[in-house]
């Protein structure tokens, strides 16, 4: 497996929220983004890629969540 596969997969940002119409800055919201999922073709992999990636997302970094976890 690459090392920066999702360097590697973004080759256009911005694109999907060009395609689904949604201003840059703002969130695309999840039943918006389910739906694009389904289609078909290049809308269809830019969603599902950013359903993927939403799913990476940590709130807080590594070390507070092994420090949080230590005191279980």
């Amino acid at each position: 497996m690459a090392k920066k596969w999702i360097k590697g997969a973004i080759k256009h940002p911005g694109a999907l929220h060009k395609q689904l119409g949604i201003p840059q800055g703002e969130k695309i919201p999840a039943k918006r983004l389910a739906k694009a999922a389904k289609a078909k073709g290049t809308l269809g992999k830019r969603a599902r890629l950013a359903q993927t990636l939403k799913g990476f997302h940590h709130s807080a970094p590594m070390g507070e969540f092994w420090d949080k976890r230590s005191r279980l």
